[in-house]
């Protein structure tokens, strides 16, 4: 059982998958830039999580629940939660009858080749599972590109792969480590390029930054 202080952000297991170096410069070392396209996702799950919480029918639509595992030690934000009415679900403070949680991640580009989104939702369907004492079979994940829904379940297959994925990202994070950069494809369209990266040509401007603000902080302290 892990402590509050130990959880680890679901987000941490896209990156890893993603790129093993580009999670640890974000969550290991606390580095950050900012391109064109996180700035796109993080406007999109702005405006998904600032919109009210509401009922439709027989299913509750939530919108930026926290979410935490202890078990596991994860923790994170749903962009949706959908309750759908069912005999066989869990009661909710303040609903009448029994409702089946149904976790929707959104995107803002299109289905990936590999699992890196799967992963993310079923580890928000673990937390969902433990927060409330219930099984949740399926979820789903919203692309912005095709304005489609893509189902999601959660099988032994895949929370098998996300259980093992978390406590890799836990040992990164234990021992610190940083992997070595390696050029390639990925590189081109990662927001993280001139931190993993500094040597490029293109980096100059980083680097600069940063030479400033190392005379700032020293200004300061003086």
């Amino acid at each position: 059982m892990y402590t509050e202080s130990d959880c680890i952000m679901i987000s941490a297991l896209q990156h890893y998958l993603f790129c093993k170096r580009q999670c640890a410069l974000i969550h290991v070392e606390q580095s950050w830039e900012e391109n064109r396209l996180t700035a796109k996702g993080r406007l999109l799950h702005e405006r998904v999580h600032e919109q009210n919480s509401e009922s439709r029918g027989d299913t509750i639509i939530s919108r930026g629940l926290r979410l935490r595992s202890l078990v596991y030690g994860i923790c994170g934000q749903a962009d949706v939660v959908e309750f759908h009415a069912s005999p066989h679900g869990v009661h909710l403070t303040g609903h009448r009858d029994t409702w089946i949680p149904f976790p929707i991640e959104y995107k803002k580009g299109k289905p990936e080749k590999n699992n890196c989104d799967a992963v993310q939702l079923c580890a928000q369907a673990i937390c969902l599972e433990e927060m409330l004492g219930i099984a949740i079979p399926y979820g789903a994940l919203f692309y912005g590109k095709t304005r489609r829904r893509m189902a999601v379940a959660f099988d032994d297959a895949l929370r098998e792969e996300t259980v093992k994925l978390i406590d890799k990202v836990h040992q990164m994070f234990t021992n610190k480590q940083v992997p070595p950069p390696i050029k390639d494809k990925r590189c081109t369209q990662c927001s993280m390029l001139t931190i993993c990266l500094p040597d490029i040509p293109h980096a100059k401007g980083y680097r600069l930054r940063r030479i400033g603000e190392s005379l700032s902080i020293k200004d300061t302290a003086t």
